[in-house]
């Protein structure tokens, strides 16, 4: 069994910030691989309709994905935060508690979106036979995500405990299965779409089973489950999970919108969009893992009360952020004919990926941002403030700058004007985020002032006084010897 200590409480950040997101960023990059090679496959059957129809599917599985999140973000924060205070039986009833409650919610989520396929396709502005096909995929992919709740929640479970190598691993197993089975359910079988919606059904399993086997086994992080502990933890959890889920239901809300206003110019366009949203999070895997990285880090020392170690991680974090987004985005620059070529993309497909990889990946750098900054609030005990800067990013940042940018340059001014919204929400998460630990950070030098203050208190009483007490202790101790005798 591994030994449950406080890992991040010492050493250095930056090295905790690298060996955790690059760790993640392998297991993540694996199945975002995957993705990208499901389009792929599905570019060379010759339809542009089945590229369509994936990103329009890929549009509603985010948004349940997304609700997985939310209680992952939940585990890491309350897990990370009782194994800092060194209270190891209450993280293991956390844990199931939380995995218990993304079962839950992920079944609740995925039976109502089951049941309206068609009007939810529909209102993101697919038709035709890329509603039919995307309808296919939804109905096979959408029943694994309570699992995949639970999957994600124990990989969360995983990197609260520091353990960013079986974590990467779980994630990794899952794309390596997905990388088997799609060419050989897709060409080999000749299930097309649907083929590939069962590799990624399969793939889930593999994930959970990789996830919560050493989770159980080696941290013995999850205590049996009862109903007494889950209602009394249940508070504590939605406290978290709640916003958090909301936070992250607010991002593939904000998608919607942008896929609703490209859809609008024609489905070559929507397949050029679906590529780029299988390439973000290749691209930038890392930056993805960061964020959940950088939660058991921040909460372990916030649960020590390490509010200067708090403070040197966010800046780190922010720091690695910028300079990964900047490097990616140079390769991006030079290497996309190459990206539209492996993808068979013309015409209109063709010049929105250029667009996203000359111009728009770059402003990754504010995305990047806003998830260290939603991360850092869900694990310093302010989740209420992710939950405002998602919600007003997805409506008040993308909603206008969409429209004006559709109205004044058409399909692409819809990309451009969902990138300025990320660059004005990504400064003020920033600043949100240092106002907040400046207030951390003169508490805690409060609290220090006054234990120096009772400390020095008790040391300047009167001997008399002290002494009273100490005669106190004896003359009792006596009392009660003698009474025994």
């Amino acid at each position: 069994m591994t030994n449950q200590t406080a890992k991040f409480v010492e050493g250095s950040t930056m090295r905790h910030i690298l060996v955790m997101s690059g760790a993640g960023s392998v297991g993540l990059m694996a199945l975002f691989v995957v993705d990208l090679l499901d389009m792929l496959f599905i570019s060379m059957l010759g339809q542009i309709e089945l590229a369509a129809a994936v990103g329009f599917a890929g549009t509603l599985t985010f948004f349940s994905t997304s609700v997985s999140i939310g209680t992952s973000i939940a585990m890491g924060a309350l897990v990370s935060k009782a194994i800092g205070a060194k209270d190891r039986e209450h993280a293991r009833h956390l844990s199931s508690s939380i995995m218990m409650t993304a079962f839950a919610i992920s079944a609740i989520i995925t039976a109502v979106m089951y049941a309206h396929i068609p009007e939810l396709l529909s209102a993101i502005g697919a038709k035709g036979l890329a509603a039919e096909r995307a309808a296919a995929y939804l109905q096979i992919l959408l029943p694994s995500g309570p699992f995949l709740a639970l999957a994600m929640a124990a990989g969360a479970g995983l990197r609260a405990a520091g353990d960013a190598k079986r974590s990467m691993w779980a994630t990794l197993s899952g794309g390596i299965v997905n990388a088997i089975l799609d060419p050989l359910f897709i060409f080999g079988f000749g299930w097309n779409i649907e083929g590939a919606a069962i590799a990624s059904v399969i793939a889930r399993f593999a994930v959970l089973f990789f996830s919560i086997y050493p989770l159980i086994r080696d941290h013995d992080l999850v205590a049996s489950p009862t109903y007494r502990a889950w209602r009394s933890n249940l508070r504590v959890i939605l406290a978290i999970a709640l916003p958090a889920i909301i936070t992250n239901a607010a991002t593939p809300i904000g998608n919607a919108i942008v896929t609703t206003g490209i859809a609008q110019y024609g489905e070559d366009f929507v397949a050029g969009f679906a590529v780029i949203g299988r390439l973000t999070p290749v691209c930038f895997a890392v930056i993805f893992a960061l964020s959940g990285a950088v939660g058991p880090i921040i909460g372990q020392n916030f649960g020590a009360g390490r509010v200067d170690r708090v403070k040197e991680t966010l800046n780190n974090s922010l720091l690695v952020t910028t300079i990964y987004t900047i490097i990616v985005c140079t390769i991006l620059y030079f290497v996309q004919d190459f990206i539209i070529l492996g993808f068979s993309l013309e015409g209109d497909a063709a010049i929105i990926v250029g667009a996203f990889c000359t111009y728009i990946a770059l402003t990754f750098i504010f995305n990047g941002a806003l998830f260290v900054a939603n991360t850092s609030f869900n694990n310093l005990g302010k989740p209420l403030y992710s939950t405002a800067l998602n919600l007003s990013k997805a409506t008040l940042g993308t909603l206008p700058f969409v429209y004006f940018g559709s109205e004044w340059y058409g399909a692409l001014g819809v990309i451009y004007g969902q990138a300025v919204g990320n660059i004005l929400f990504g400064l003020i998460a920033i600043v949100v985020l240092r106002f907040h630990i400046a207030e951390l950070t003169a508490g805690s030098k409060v609290e220090v002032e006054e234990e120096d203050v009772s400390i020095v208190s008790l040391n300047t009483q009167p001997f008399c006084s002290h002494d009273a007490v100490l005669i106190d202790d004896v003359s009792t101790n006596r009392d009660e010897s003698a009474e025994a005798k």
